[in-house]
C-alpha cells in the first residue's frame, strides 16, 4: 500500500517498508565500504521511495531523489508528479501536495506506469520536500521508455515502469557525479507485466 491517508496509515506503512532502506544501507557498507552519495526512487504514492528513504535520512551526506512520473512533461496537464506540478489539499485524510483543480477536485493524472499514475503523494514526502531532505523531480513518458530498455539491453535485468522513471534520472545524476559518485537506485518492481503495454506503445496501440 501507499503512505497515504489517515493517521496512522503513512506511519504504519512506512514501518513496513523501511526494511528496503535498513538491507539496503547493509549492502551498500558491506560492498562498498562507504554510504552512497545519492539515493534514487520513484514516487507515486511514495511507499518504496519511503521505505529506502528511512534507511539514509539521518545522513544528511546522502542526497535523496524521489523521481515523479510527469507523462508527456511538466508544461501538460496530463501528468502524475503533484509535488512537481500540485498544490497542497486535502485527499484520502491528509494534507498533502496533490493535482487538483481550484475549486479542489482531483484533476486526471497520466502516466504509462499504473503504479505511478496517483494524483496525490504521501505527507511525509510533502514534509521532505518542505524541509529540503529530499529533492524530487520528473521523468516523462518517453524518458522512462528508454531506461526501460536500457537497462534490458545492458544489465539484463527489465524494471518495472516505475523504476525506469527512476533509472531515467539516474542516469542523467551519474553523468553528473562521475566515478567519485556512489548511486544507490530502488528497482521497486519487475517489468514482465510490462512488457506487453511496452510492446503496444510502441507500437501505436493500447494494450
Amino acid at each position: 500500500g501507499s503512505v497515504v491517508g489517515a493517521h496512522p496509515y503513512p506511519y504504519m506503512v512506512r514501518e513496513f517498508q523501511k526494511v528496503i532502506g535498513t538491507e539496503a544501507r547493509a549492502q551498500v557498507l558491506e560492498r562498498f565500504g562507504r554510504l552512497p552519495s545519492d539515493v534514487v526512487a520513484c514516487v507515486g504514492g511514495g511507499s518504496n521511495a519511503i521505505g529506502i528513504f528511512s534507511g539514509f535520512a539521518g545522513d544528511p551526506e546522502v542526497r535523496l531523489w524521489g523521481v515523479e512520473a510527469s507523462g508527456h512533461g511538466l508544461e501538460f496537464e496530463d501528468t502524475a508528479a503533484s509535488l512537481n506540478a500540485g498544490t497542497i489539499g486535502i485527499l484520502h485524510g491528509s494534507r498533502s501536495y496533490l493535482l487538483q483543480t481550484p475549486e479542489g477536485q482531483v484533476r486526471p493524472t497520466h502516466s504509462i506506469s499504473a503504479g505511478l499514475d496517483y494524483p496525490g503523494v504521501g505527507p511525509e514526502h510533502a514534509h521532505l520536500k518542505e524541509t529540503g531532505r529530499a529533492t524530487y523531480v520528473s521523468a516523462t513518458d518517453d524518458e522512462a521508455l528508454a531506461a526501460f530498455h536500457r537497462c534490458a539491453e545492458r544489465e539484463g535485468i527489465v524494471p518495472a515502469l516505475e523504476s525506469a522513471h527512476a533509472l531515467a534520472f539516474a542516469a542523467k545524476l551519474a553523468r553528473e557525479r562521475g566515478r567519485d559518485g556512489l548511486l544507490l537506485v530502488n528497482l521497486s518492481g519487475r517489468g514482465d507485466k510490462d512488457v506487453r503495454h511496452v510492446a503496444s506503445l510502441e507500437n501505436g496501440t493500447r494494450s
